[in-house]
């Protein structure tokens, strides 16, 4: 279960959310198709059947409504047909909104042909510059200033469509009442976003503005200069299927994992969790659950076809099923929030270290051993450093990479994580495991394991301290002798 709320007691009623942004049409056309066309190498699509959908900000405040929030819509629109549409759609799905209607602007429609669950082509019907009047840029302003103290949140929904030409213009009004501002950027230029509260950017979005990150460490030395360099108080990074970063100037950066199963759509799956989240944190749901709760979400849309929403009955329904854990090997951050929602499974984590240089009998007899006194199985691994300091400058063998993938490929091991110390005592209480497991051959007793190993924190946190056998006459060292002679 998320950690430190009951999501059964979630109620969503009483958060009121602006939702300001560029607002669009989509269009969905579904049809079979069976044959390719003798015009050129396409297949042909009969369509059978089309529906109309609310996107970009309409989609965040569909959203955030179907969550049962108190929003209020804010746009520009042209005088057009596309435009009623949205008006009928938002009536309909009982979302108040303030569009305001110019004869200089074409309302944006996506039309997107689909087959068989399968998105075949997407047809963009918008101006090649979206530039929007001034007179209907003058009262959305001002319909603007004049509503945002009666909200909890504001959400800016920019898809770089005119409606944010000015942003320093809605962040001022906002800051000047204390309303906090997410916000979905699209742009390079984070610093347009200085003072903000919260800034949505996707991983390829974050890496156009500081380069490629190789890891979650990467992830976040950059997100924390980014943080101090444009002003920005907490940045949430959206890593697709291998979930999301939350890097903050008030708290220690987390890594949560993906909760996707099958995804058939990825379209409007960042609406679905900035308005999750600005629902959440209106709720006074503390941030790295809000994180938690919105990641889920996004993954009940992705499951959907086309735009899309997530009930909260959806959002507990996903909670409580037993939705597939990222193995393997892994980093320490992200698997602590695994661990969570593994242990909320009720599942016991068994913990085991070593070395594992040259992977042997011994040690397959010995973590089978340990899987056995639990449900999980975590083994650490020292790193190359740590190894030579305790085996000597010869050594290791096979680098931590290697050592980590081998360990990994053993259907025993859930998760393999690595090490920087001599000894695992610090990993121990991050991850506060359930069962710490030690061979015999160093430690007669229980009572002779240091407490640089972990047992004392485990044993007074209520866990267990196992001693296991070791498999006899076989060791790294001794088969690196032998080779040896």
């Amino acid at each position: 279960m998320i950690a430190n709320i009951n999501i059964d007691r979630i109620n969503f009623a009483k958060a009121k959310i602006l939702i300001v942004g560029d607002i669009m049409l989509d269009q969905y056309w579904y049809g079979d198709t069976n044959r390719i066309s003798p015009e050129a190498p396409v297949p042909v699509v009969r369509i059978s059947d089309y529906d109309f959908r609310l996107g970009g900000a309409a989609n965040v405040a569909w959203n955030a409504r179907t969550l049962g929030c108190q929003v209020q819509l804010l746009s520009v629109v042209g005088d057009d047909e596309a435009a009623t549409s949205i008006e009928n759609l938002l009536a309909k799905k009982d979302i108040p909104a303030q569009l305001i209607r110019t004869k200089d602007f074409t309302t944006i429609r996506k039309t997107r042909v689909l087959s068989r669950r399968q998105q075949m082509l997407r047809l963009d019907h918008e101006e090649e510059t979206c530039t929007i009047p001034e007179q209907a840029m003058r009262e959305l302003h001002n319909a603007y200033a004049s509503l945002i103290s009666e909200y909890d949140s504001v959400i800016f929904s920019d898809y770089a469509k005119g409606i944010f030409s000015d942003k320093r213009f809605y962040l001022d009004i906002a800051n000047k009442h204390n309303v906090p501002v997410l916000a979905d950027p699209k742009t390079l230029d984070f610093t347009e976003y200085s003072g903000i509260d919260f800034l949505k950017p996707n991983l390829s979005e974050f890496e156009a503005v500081v380069g490629k990150c190789e890891s979650l460490a990467e992830i976040e030395s950059k997100g924390l200069a980014l943080l101090d360099e444009c002003k920005i108080k907490t940045l949430v990074v959206t890593r697709g299927s291998d979930g999301v970063s939350v890097i903050s100037g008030s708290q220690k950066p987390i890594h949560l994992p993906s909760y996707s199963g099958e995804v058939f759509d990825v379209t409007g799956a960042g609406d679905t969790f900035i308005a999750t989240l600005a629902a959440c944190l209106a709720s006074n749901i503390e941030l790295n659950n809000a994180a938690r709760i919105s990641s889920i979400a996004a993954a009940v849309v992705v499951g959907k076809v086309g735009t899309s929403t997530a009930t909260v009955s959806e959002i507990k329904d996903m909670l409580h099923r037993k939705v597939s854990l990222p193995l393997g090997v892994i980093e320490e951050n992200t698997l602590k929030e695994v661990l969570k929602i593994s242990k909320s499974r009720g599942e016991k984590i068994v913990f085991v270290n070593g070395c594992y240089d040259i992977l042997h009998y011994g040690h397959i007899r010995y973590l089978e051993k340990a899987a056995e006194l639990g449900d999980r199985l975590i083994v650490a691994v020292n790193t190359d450093s740590s190894v030579k300091r305790l085996k000597g400058p010869g050594r290791p063998v096979y680098n931590e990479n290697q050592r980590m993938e081998v360990l990994a490929s053993l259907k025993v091991v859930d998760w393999v994580v690595k090490f920087e110390e001599n000894t695992p005592g610090r990993l121990v209480e991050s991850l506060h495991p359930d069962i710490l497991a030690k061979g015999n051959e160093h430690f007669a007793t229980i009572e002779d394991i240091p407490a640089t190993e972990g047992t004392d924190f485990v044993l007074n946190n209520g866990g267990e301290v196992h001693l296991i056998a070791r498999t006899p006459d076989v060791s790294s060292t001794a088969a690196l002798e032998m080779m040896e002679t």
